[in-house]
């Protein structure tokens, strides 16, 4: 039995997450709460009676931590995450209610990390960057770690097909990207580098093949050596089939047009009405990934390899839900309040993975 209050939930990105709770039948009651209160109503009336709709505004705090009470878990999609990430967990801590994400940016889980002592004090589980990079990538990269007993290094290289459909956060997520630095683990400690290059080639899974991919501001490189001990490099690199949107977004970087929020707003805004011409027929409608493990065990060099592949929409949605079922069939109740990154959460990777599985992820072992 689980009431969701799902933020954002009209988005093009929650569409999937709609019909896997539909069929879930541990989800009892679903409040889609979007500023398109219009589309939010017929999305809930498309996925049957459990589902109602609301307005919602996340600048609307009051309002936002009434909806919030009563439920069992929040989960947001209400990106950009870099500026809605934060706040919203801590209407959530303030609710009393646990809370998922998706999110995805670096510098978000960062600023909710410093949340953990006040979640811990409330007894609210804080459950960020539970989609697929970050998120699946980490409990695919915590698979890998527990293979050996002196793990080394972990390279998380995702990549996206540029006819995926995605909104307006999703583009601003790119502009974030692919701006600035970020933070990547080196020789046990934390190094800035700039967004945009270390490019190298990943042969990842049809549909993608390989490609090149370049540092990217995913929450994994800050999160993975905080939670997973003893690692000594910990990089990701992210990219996009064809490669020129990459190249266009970076040129726009160094023009200093993606700098801000308010100025990735505006080129949006520019940009919306010419985005097809990015959109190659011949262009992958999947996303794609590949983490790297390495390390010794019993003395021995060893490396493993997993990848996964599908609709961007899918492979960010079924392990959201997941965890939000196995939050509310009391497998974490032995956790304290908190932050809770997915390595840090998922004590046992292989028995989550396997239940993604039969929720539709498609994943290899290169073990």
């Amino acid at each position: 039995m689980m009431k969701i209050l799902f933020l954002g939930g009209a988005g093009d990105m929650a569409a999937t997450m709609l019909g896997l709770m539909e069929k879930e039948p541990a989800v009892t009651k679903v409040t889609i709460a979007d500023l398109d209160e219009a589309k939010a109503k017929e999305k809930a009336a498309a996925h049957g009676k459990k589902f109602s709709a609301v307005r919602a505004d996340v600048t609307d705090e009051r309002a936002i931590i009434g909806l919030m009470k009563g439920n069992d878990v929040v989960i947001s999609y209400v990106g950009p995450f870099y500026r809605f990430e934060v706040p919203v967990a801590e209407m959530a801590i303030d609710a009393g209610v646990d809370y998922i994400s998706i999110a995805d940016d670096y510098d978000a889980y960062l600023a909710i990390e410093k949340l953990d002592a006040e979640a811990k004090k409330k007894g609210v589980k804080l459950h960020s960057g539970f989609g697929n990079s970050p998120g699946l990538t980490q409990i695919l990269a915590k698979k890998g770690y527990l293979t050996m007993d002196a793990p080394e290094g972990i390279a998380v290289n995702w990549a996206a097909g540029s006819n995926e459909p995605v909104g307006p956060a999703n583009l601003l997520h790119l502009f974030h990207l692919f701006t600035g630095k970020t933070l990547q683990w080196r020789d046990r400690h934390e190094q800035y580098v700039p967004c945009g290059k270390g490019k190298k080639y990943v042969d990842f899974p049809p549909p993608i093949g390989r490609l090149p991919v370049f540092y990217t501001g995913h929450a994994e490189s800050v999160s993975l050596p905080r939670n997973l001990p003893g690692l000594t490099f910990v990089s990701v690199h992210g990219g996009i089939d064809p490669v020129f949107d990459v190249k266009t977004v970076r040129l726009l970087a160094v023009l200093g047009l993606t700098k801000t929020h308010a100025r990735r707003q505006r080129l949006f805004n520019i940009v919306k009405p010419i985005l097809p011409l990015f959109q190659s027929k011949s262009a992958p409608d999947q996303s794609v990934g590949y983490v790297e493990v390495w390390g010794k065990n019993k003395g021995k060099e060893k490396r493993v390899h997993y990848t996964y592949v599908g609709h961007i929409a899918h492979i960010t949605s079924a392990p959201c839900l997941q965890a939000a079922v196995w939050l509310t069939k009391g497998k974490f109740k032995d956790l304290p309040g908190g932050v809770y990154a997915p390595e840090r959460l998922i004590a046992d990777p292989g028995t989550f993975l396997k239940e993604l599985q039969g929720r539709g992820v498609r994943m290899e072992y290169f073990e």
